[in-house]
């Protein structure tokens, strides 16, 4: 990995619902549907497409599953095969640093002390940051209620099926026994559906979908964090 910094970055956020961009430096974000066939080689053929005209010298990728030494490590849970062992450095014809997708909007949401992140999207993404110390999560899958898990209820799915009120109740539910169980200073709600969310208690705030892209500059502007990203053994 060259120690060099890149001048312009270009921020991937892979979602199950879009696939949304931005460039350092720039206000401007760009989206592309994805969905559940969209393999890895797919999105990058689009992502290309919708970023011509951006100059760019190297990528961060926001990545909606388990990602280890920079690579993704199972198949995604709401998108399309082909992920895992993809090369996306060739694909690109640049640098990449690949992080979990909530990891990657934690770190642009992150403003000191101990913060519990949750995006609520597609599915139920999850991050810690424990006075600076990044711990991508895999809560989503873990049983909550009846048979369901955390995701089936927190998730676009849960919220259909749930409506607003109800899934809102499961939300704040669930921000109370993280927070309490990994005794945080304050939980922050991003992904698509954070918006929906009315009246937040004390120490809950929403996030911004454009905190994705900050996290993602900041893989490379400040590579503290990426190396934060990566397995401690």
């Amino acid at each position: 990995m060259s120690s060099s910094r890149p001048r312009h970055i270009l921020a991937v956020d892979v979602g199950g619902t879009h696939v949304k961009i931005r460039l350092s430096g720039q206000e401007e974000s760009r989206k592309t549907p994805s969905g559940a066939r969209m393999s890895a080689q797919q999105m990058v053929a689009r992502v290309r497409r919708l970023a011509r005209g951006w100059r760019y010298d190297a990528v961060s990728i926001g990545y909606p599953g388990v990602v280890a030494h920079g690579r993704p490590l199972v198949e995604p849970h709401n998108l399309g095969r082909g992920w895992v062992g993809f090369d996306f450095r060739t694909a690109f014809g640049k640098p990449v640093r690949i992080i979990n997708d909530a990891a990657m909007q934690a770190i642009g949401s992150y403003e000191g002390r101990r913060m519990l992140f949750l995006g609520l999207g597609t599915g139920l993404g999850s991050a810690l940051i424990l006075d600076g110390v990044l711990e991508a999560m895999e809560l989503g899958h873990l049983p909550y209620r009846k048979g369901r898990t955390y995701e089936e209820y927190l998730g676009e799915d849960g919220r259909k099926r749930l409506g607003r009120r109800k899934w809102q109740r499961a939300v704040l539910d669930v921000v109370e026994r993280l927070a309490t169980t990994f005794e945080v200073d304050y939980t922050v709600l991003g992904g698509g559906n954070a918006a929906r969310l009315k009246d937040l208690p004390p120490r809950v705030r929403p996030g911004a979908n454009a905190n994705a892209f900050i996290g993602g500059f900041r893989l490379w502007t400040e590579p503290q964090w990426y190396r934060a990203g990566m397995p401690r053994r």
